[in-house]
């Protein structure tokens, strides 16, 4: 594919925003640990089963790890990132009185046995792979059969104003591709995992300017990772124009708004020789009137 017309994200790209992110993004990730929390709720499936191996994939800085080395004392806790940085922060949240695992690796390719897991968690990660349906496939080769899968990712909606500012200004795309709700209920599908369920939230944060967003996302890591991003910075002039164009959106208290639309999941992975379903064959759609919307603000 011509990378002038590449969506994909660039792995080496986020690779490097979120090392670079590394020392401030805890500060501010107020949203991404509200989601974790959501997330973590889920893990009441599990109901009295107690997991032996649990696998945090874009672990970050480590926060959802230690909560569950803390919940399950006497599990392996692993928690894997991309980012060598973010799991050296990651060290002070896996303290001597509940240690876990950390493995710089990809999502795209886990450096663990088959059927070695019980749980894999995974907050705001997906969103960087190119290629859901073989993450998944992944995901369901470590699993161990009736292994759970929790997840989350952004929706299509996120950052919408943003983009459209920049539309404005310049015709290069400014924000990452996020992957609808529907195509994520395929790939889990695809990759024949059993009963999943998706829920979706639409939060809005606010903000006094533009500048603040970026530095935000910037602080987060969360920069535009497309293929066919723009290399060179965004001059003055272009963003004074993205500016101009955000301010018709600008609220009634002043803010500006930035919405980050939210999709979470929960599934089952297989009996032991399950099929994995191969692309154009097999495949169930997820009907959007058939996914329930379990939090959107009015």
């Amino acid at each position: 594919m011509n990378q002038r017309t590449d969506p994909r994200p660039d792995p080496r790209h986020v690779r490097r925003a979120f090392s670079r992110a590394a020392t401030t993004y805890d500060a501010a990730a107020a949203l991404q640990r509200e989601v974790q929390q959501r997330l973590m709720e889920s893990l009441e499936y599990l109901e009295a089963r107690v997991p032996e191996v649990v696998l945090d994939v874009g672990a970050g800085t480590g926060h959802a790890s230690a909560l569950m080395k803390k919940r399950w004392p006497k599990a392996q806790v692993i928690a894997l990132d991309v980012a060598e940085p973010m799991l050296a922060q990651a060290k002070r949240q896996a303290g001597w009185w509940k240690p876990f695992q950390r493995v710089c690796a990809s999502a795209t390719a886990l450096p663990l046995a088959d059927n070695s897991v019980d749980v894999i968690f995974s907050n705001l990660c997906l969103q960087y792979v190119d290629d859901l349906p073989a993450v998944f496939a992944g995901f369901r080769r470590v699993l161990k059969p009736g292994g759970l899968l929790l997840c989350s990712t952004y929706g299509p909606e996120t950052l919408i104003e943003l983009a459209e500012a920049f539309h404005v200004a310049d015709e290069q795309p400014h924000v990452s591709r996020f992957a609808p709700i529907a195509q994520f209920g395929d790939a889990l599908m695809m990759a024949g995992f059993r009963d999943p369920v998706l829920d979706r939230d639409l939060f809005t944060l606010t903000y006094d300017d533009l500048p603040a967003l970026m530095a935000e996302l910037r602080a987060l890591g969360a920069t535009n990772a497309r293929l066919d991003r723009r290399r060179a910075l965004t001059g003055p002039g272009r963003f004074k124009a993205a500016a101009a164009a955000y301010e018709p959106m600008r609220r009634a208290d002043g803010k500006l708004p930035s919405s980050w639309d939210v999709i979470y999941a929960h599934a089952w992975a297989p009996q032991a020789g399950a099929p994995i379903r191969e692309q154009g064959q097999d495949i169930a759609a997820v009907p959007l009137s058939a996914i329930p919307i379990r939090r959107r603000p009015g």
